[in-house]
C-alpha cells in the first residue's frame, strides 16, 4: 500500500492517506495501470509523479521506499506490538511460502506475527481489509514508539533500519520526524484511506480501486489543507446545510461493542428518528470497549462532528478502520448504554 504523510508542525498533527496498490492510475507511456506498477516501471520518481497528478498536484517532498524485511524488522526492534485480532486469520500461501496462524484477542505481536497480521487477505474485502489492519498497526506503532522505555533506543533503532529504507530524508530529517512524532498526542494521527469503490467484473479485464473524485476532494482539503476552486467550500461545510443533507449522503453503520446485546438496534432507530435514514446495523465487534468512538471511514471529519454533536457523546476517531462500505461507523461503548437506557424511558413515558 501507498502512504501520503503530511507532518505539520504548526498545529502539531500528522495526517497520513493509504492509497490502495490496485488504484486505477494512468501512468505516462504506459496508459490505464494499477498505482503500484509506477514503482516498479520508474522507480520512486515515476511513483511521486503519478501520485501528485492523481491528487491534484499536491506536492511531494520527500519519499520513503522500504523492503519486505523492514517492518517485520522494526516491530522486533520494539519489542513487540499490542493489538487486536479481531477474528482467527489462518491459511498458507504456498506461493510465496507464507503461513498465517492468528488466534483473536489482545496480544503482544512479535515482528512475523505483525507481518501475518498485515498481510492477511480475506475473500470479502481483499487488499481493502489490509489497509484497515495496516492503519490499526500504524496506531500501535505509534503507542510503542513513544514508551519510555523505547524512546532511548530511538537513534540506534533508526540506524538498524536503515538498510531496509531507500529515502531522500537526510539521517537528521530521520531524527526530526521522530522527535515530532513523539509530541504528539494519539488523536493527533488522522488516518483515512482514498475514498473509491472496485471495479465491477464487467468494467476491466483487470480489477481496481475506482477513485471517488468528490471524496477525494473532500479528504484533500479536510486532511492536507488543499483547496480546489471549483468546490464551493461555503456551502459543503456549513454546519447547518451539512446537517440537512446528511441523513441522505451518508451511509452511516451501527456497530455494538457494549454489553448491552440490543444496542445497535436500538440506538440506530434512535438516528432514524433524528433524520438520519441512511443507517444500518452491522455484525458486533468482538472486544468490549468502554468509550463509543465516531469513526470516520470515508474520511469526511465535519460530518463526524455533526454526527458526534448529535449523539451528545463519544470520540471522532479519525482512522478507515470500521465498517469498510460506510461513510461513518459508531462503534457504541459502554458509555451508551444509561443513554439508549434513557432513550426507552422517556418512550414509554410518552
Amino acid at each position: 500500500t501507498l502512504l501520503l504523510v503530511r507532518a505539520n508542525p504548526t498545529n502539531k498533527t500528522v495526517s497520513l492517506l493509504s492509497v490502495p496498490r490496485d488504484t486505477q492510475v494512468r501512468i505516462p507511456g504506459i496508459g490505464l495501470a494499477k498505482i503500484n506498477e509506477a514503482n516498479v516501471y520508474g522507480g520512486p520518481k515515476l511513483a511521486e509523479n503519478v501520485l501528485e497528478n492523481t491528487l491534484n498536484d499536491i506536492e511531494i517532498d520527500r519519499y520513503v521506499r522500504v523492503s519486505k524485511g523492514a517492518f517485520r524488522e522494526l516491530v522486533e526492534q520494539l519489542g513487540g506490538v499490542e493489538v487486536f485480532v479481531p477474528q482467527p486469520m489462518s491459511y498458507v500461501d504456498n506461493t510465496q511460502k507464507f503461513n498465517i496462524d492468528l488466534q483473536p484477542g489482545w496480544q503482544t505481536l512479535n515482528g512475523e506475527q505483525a507481518e501475518q497480521f498485515a498481510r492477511f487477505r480475506e475473500e470479502v474485502y481483499g487488499d481493502i481489509g489490509r489497509v484497515q489492519r495496516q492503519q490499526v498497526l500504524i496506531k500501535a506503532l505509534q503507542s510503542r514508539v513513544t514508551n519510555v522505555a523505547v524512546i532511548p533506543q530511538l537513534p540506534q533503532i533508526i540506524r538498524v533500519m536503515q538498510k531496509y529504507v531507500d529515502t531522500n530524508l537526510t539521517f537528521q530529517e530521520m531524527l526530526a520526524l521522530i522527535g515530532f512524532s513523539l509530541d504528539l498526542e494519539r488523536d493527533d494521527l488522522k488516518m483515512v484511506m482514498l475514498p473509491g469503490k472496485p471495479s465491477s467484473r464487467n468494467e476491466y479485464l483487470a480489477s481496481y480501486w475506482i477513485i471517488d473524485k468528490a471524496g477525494r476532494d473532500r479528504v484533500l482539503e479536510q486532511y492536507f489543507d488543499i483547496k480546489l476552486d471549483k468546490f464551493n467550500y461555503d456551502n459543503i461545510y456549513n454546519p447547518m446545510e451539512v446537517n440537512e443533507i446528511l441523513p441522505i449522503k451518508n451511509k452511516i453503520a451501527v456497530q455494538n461493542a457494549s454489553s448491552y446485546s440490543q444496542a445497535a438496534t436500538k440506538f440506530a432507530q434512535y438516528l432514524r428518528d433524528q433524520g438520519f435514514y441512511n443507517v444500518y446495523v452491522v455484525p458486533d465487534w468482538s472486544d468490549k470497549q468502554r468509550f463509543t468512538q465516531v469513526i470516520v471511514q470515508g474520511g469526511d471529519l465535519e460530518s463526524a462532528e455533526v454526527v458526534k454533536n448529535t449523539l451528545g457523546f463519544g470520540n471522532i476517531e479519525a482512522a478507515s478502520t470500521g465498517e469498510i462500505g460506510s461513510d461513518l461507523t459508531i462503534r457504541l461503548g459502554e458509555d451508551a448504554v444509561n443513554t439508549i437506557n434513557a432513550l426507552q424511558e422517556h418512550l414509554l413515558e410518552n
